[in-house]
């Protein structure tokens, strides 16, 4: 059997630990009872089992093995950059992970008196002052526990607002280079949707919102720096004609990755915005972890904000405050993802003003420098300057039959996560990067030629990109099929 033979043998049938089972194997030994025998079916009933069922007896080196396997099969920031555009995939410093592992900061309980809590509810007051003074804002919730629930918490209170006005109002305005999940939140408020077209620079036309604009628009949802990784900069215009006509302005901060340290959204007119920490605040996400989503308002919305909200005491000790007539509700349990907060103040106090400052500019300076290296080699639809990422198109290579997933599909046989494809919907064939600040010039270096080289070969051998990837352990999939008819369990062959 030759060496590639043997490879693919290994790779098809080492993946599933249940067929390495055998009777008899163990892979621990449980210590003597130490207790009194029970009869556990007397006390358990019929929830006892007295066989293994198809749980797999391996041994311990098996285990070990398995799992070891496994873990090389992902991809990993300790690998190698993510350039996924919007995503803002960055590397999570570990001093972030030593200090949320502390053990009394790990094992605090969320129902613990706030006697014992001085110090959770510390972190608590710290991070939120933080993000206050970087987002310009007045008040916060730290509750949301991810990007898109802060979307509905944020709207929650522009429909409290307006309410405590007398007109919930009817419409959101959105304009077409958002985040997908902006429409699905107004909806999920019970808001109707009216889009915003852009102009051609990729930006929101202040006249075009002054004609759609009337007493049924509640608020406009704008993503800024946009989904095109476009500064909107007549930003403040755009708060004024909402606010002229008793407007919102709610603002996506899932790209404050290019703002902080820079620019605060509170003093260009924005009312409400959500934080993403797990983006921003480099928290793990996606498949790291779990996220985080705080909401930071003006004060005309500080009173709708959920509950319960972080007070000083008359005692001067910190405590939660629970009678706020006006508050749009719980919307998560406790008061969020605490480990989140933990990382995200970790992150900030190690960068402290001027190292934010440094991340924004960094952020910034990688994305133009993808932009300069593969302008020419790749479509760039909009001229207008970029900010943390930058939007290229299929356009070129579509001309021998290359689309975006394509050329996505084949960087992964170089070695890099793919970017996001085909994602902002107004640039069809889109190929969206974002490098954020964590990576050196020699890793962009690296990934600017792997795309040159792809771009070659879609000119050349376009049949070699057509049927990538190459080097995974699974050929390309079906994807449709995939959705539509996904295999959730592993079964025993028959």
């Amino acid at each position: 059997m030759s060496i590639t033979k043997a490879t693919r043998h290994i790779s098809q049938n080492e993946g599933l630990i249940f067929e390495k089972s055998s009777p008899g194997k163990a892979a621990w030994k449980l210590p003597p009872l130490d207790v009194p025998e029970v009869d556990a079916e007397k006390l358990l009933g019929s929830s006892v089992r007295n066989d293994l069922g198809e749980m797999p007896e391996v041994s311990e080196i098996e285990i070990i093995r398995h799992f070891t396997r496994l873990s090389t099969w992902n991809y990993a920031i300790d690998l190698g950059m993510y350039p996924l555009g919007s995503c803002t995939m960055k590397y999570n410093p570990r001093v972030n992970e030593v200090v949320v592992r502390l053990d009394r900061l790990a094992n605090a309980h969320p129902y613990a008196p706030e006697k014992i809590s001085q110090g959770a509810l510390r972190i608590l007051r710290v991070l939120s002052d933080a993000l206050i003074e970087i987002t310009g804002m007045d008040a916060i919730t730290l509750q949301p526990a991810a990007g898109a629930q802060g979307e509905m918490t944020g709207l929650l209170m522009v429909r409290a607002y307006h309410e405590s006005k007398g007109n919930a109002r009817k419409k959101i305005l959105i304009p077409d280079s958002a985040h997908g999940t902006n429409p699905a939140t107004a909806a999920m408020v019970d808001y109707a949707v009216e889009n915003l077209k852009s102009n051609e620079q990729g930006m929101v036309d202040p006249a075009a919102l002054a004609a759609q604009m009337n007493d049924d628009v509640a608020a406009l949802m704008l993503t800024n720096p946009n989904t095109l990784g476009v500064f909107e900069h007549e930003i403040a215009k755009i708060a004024d004609i909402l606010h002229a006509k008793g407007g919102l302005l709610y603002m996506d901060g899932a790209n404050m990755n290019a703002l902080v340290g820079k620019a605060r959204p509170g003093d260009f007119g924005v009312d409400v915005m959500h934080l993403n920490l797990h983006k921003t605040f480099s928290t793990p996400h996606g498949g790291g972890g779990p996220g985080s989503g705080p909401v930071a308002c003006k004060q005309i919305l500080e009173p709708f904000l959920p509950s319960p909200v972080v007070i000083t005491k008359p005692d001067g000790t910190l405590g939660f405050e629970y009678d706020r007539p006006q508050s749009v509700g719980r919307v998560r349990a406790f008061y969020g993802n605490f480990g989140m907060f933990v990382r995200a103040l970790a992150y900030i106090m190690a960068n402290g003003p001027d190292g934010l400052r440094q991340t924004t500019e960094d952020a910034v300076l990688n994305a133009n420098y993808i932009r300069k290296e593969l302008t020419g080699t790749f479509d760039l639809p909009y001229s207008t300057p970029s900010m943390h990422e930058v939007v290229f198109s299929d356009k070129l290579q579509g001309k021998n039959g290359i689309k975006t997933m394509d050329l996505a599909k084949r960087l992964i046989d170089y070695g890099f996560h793919p970017y996001t494809t085909a994602f902002p919907l107004i640039v069809p064939g889109a190929l969206m990067i974002e490098p954020t600040e964590s990576e050196s010039k020699e890793e962009l270096d690296l990934f600017v030629e792997a795309m040159k080289s792809i771009a070659r070969e879609a000119e050349n051998e376009p049949q070699t990109i057509l049927d990538a990837p190459h080097n995974t352990r699974i050929s390309r999939l079906d994807e449709t099929a995939a959705a539509r008819k996904p295999v959730l369990r592993w079964k025993r062959p028959s």
